[in-house]
Formats: structure tokens, sequence, C-alpha cells
């Protein structure tokens, strides 16, 4: 994903480009205009910056529930050893193919296993004004049989000293859901994402005004950008396992 903001006479204009998800051009870019003054300063000694311990906190919050249709294997049989389907919407996401898909890693600048069922996708350069940022999501993927669990607790940007300073004063949860019901007519997949990000408030003249001068528009953008990206996502998601069940069946024969 690659992120860029233009100015505009009502504020910044941000646009979300996902060059791996479709082919499409509607899928690809998701452009969101925004009324919102923003202004990136470098960490200068002076009265304008207040003590962490003094500043005010933003608390953003953002939601997303999405349900897609699951393609039906006709073949389907029982699996023996754990009573399952082999094609299973299930084993996929246990699979290291379906760990990707989930992560998305199509679309990162690297990847990397960290621990059991922990990874750290560096995401492409975000170009911000006259500075350049990696965010570094470190992510934690739980799949069962009955659901699966994504869960972010770290986010970071890496760059220069001014860009990874900023660490400091923010942070974020991320809690992705995803279960499924294959027992229906029409089975389906669902995801419920919930983002929360906490951001300090510590320069003037923002700390004069109430928080939510912040959360308003910041809850704005941030549901923007679920509402655009969560379906891509899933679809994305869908179309993954689709293809993954295809190659199954194409090693069994």
């Amino acid at each position: 994903m690659k992120t860029v903001a233009t100015a505009s006479n009502n504020g910044w204009r941000w646009s979300f480009l996902f060059p791996h998800l479709s082919s499409s051009s509607s899928l690809r870019k998701a452009t969101l205009p925004l009324p919102i003054k923003l202004r990136l300063h470098p960490f200068k000694a002076n009265n304008n910056i207040v003590a962490s311990s003094n500043a005010k906190q933003a608390n953003l919050f953002a939601s997303r529930t999405q349900r897609v249709k699951l393609p039906v294997c006709d073949d389907t049989f029982k699996d023996e050893g754990d009573g399952g389907q082999p094609y299973h919407i299930s084993q996929f996401l246990s699979h290291p193919s379906g760990i990707q898909a989930i992560l998305n890693t199509r679309a990162l600048e690297n990847f990397e296993l960290l621990d059991t069922n922990e990874y750290r996708c560096t995401l492409p350069k975000l170009a911000l004004f006259n500075f350049e940022a990696s965010p570094v999501l470190d992510l934690r993927v739980i799949p069962t049989k009955e659901d699966c669990i994504v869960e972010l607790f770290s986010c970071k940007f890496k760059g220069s000293e001014v860009v990874e300073r900023q660490n400091d004063h923010f942070s974020a949860t991320m809690i992705n859901h995803i279960t499924w019901d294959t027992n229906m007519s029409e089975p389906f997949l669902e995801v419920d994402v919930k983002l929360n990000l906490c951001l300090e408030i510590y320069t003037r003249p923002f700390i004069l005004l109430p928080t939510s001068a912040v959360e308003g528009p910041g809850n704005i953008m941030i549901q923007a950008l679920l509402d655009r990206l969560v379906p891509l996502l899933l679809q994305q998601l869908v179309q993954d396992y689709s293809n993954w069940v295809q190659l199954q069946k194409q090693l069994i024969n």
C-alpha cells in the first residue's frame, strides 16, 4: 500500500494505493478528501512542546464487519485424521499460503517470522510532506478450526530520527476476528475488524483545543480507511483461498 497526501483548498487529499490487490483501477486506488490541516514539525527545544506527562491523549476508534460468500468445493471429503475437510477454509487459514494471504505479503516490503504465530510486516515507504517513513507492523495470527484471530500488537515507523521520534507519541492496536459458516446453503466468510489509535497531543496550539477537535476528524479518517480497505482485503483473501483449493486438487491428481 502507498499513501500520498496532496494539498487542496479544503485541506488534504489522501490517496491509498493497493497495487497488489487487483488489476482494476477502482480497487487499486482509494481517495479520501478530508478537511484536515496537518503540518509535521521536526522536534525542537522550544516553548511549543509540552512535557509528555502533561500532554493530552486523543483516542481514535474505527470498526468494520464484512461478509462474503465462500466458494463451494463439490468434491470435498472427510479426513479421518481430524474429521475435517481437506479444502475447508480452516485448513487454508492454518496453511502457510493462508497466513501469507491474511497478511497480504505480496504488498509488503519485507516479511519475517518473529516467533510462533508472530510476524513482522514492513510496508512500503509512505511519502508525507518532506519525510519518508516505513510502517512496521508486528502481528499475531492464531488460526483454529472454528475461527482465526489476527492481532496487531506493535506499530512503529521506521525512517529518519524525526520520524522515529513520533513512535513515542502514539500507539495502535487492532483485532481482526475471522469466522465462517460452511454448513449453510450459502457458506460465508466474515471479518470483524476493530482498530484503536492513541495519539499524544503535545504541541501548541493543539493542546489548547479540546481533544474532540482531533478525535472527530481522526475517527472519520480511519473509519474511511477501514471502509475502503477491509472489503478489498476480504475479496483478495477469498480469491487466494479459491486458488489454493485448485492447486491442492492439481497436486492430488
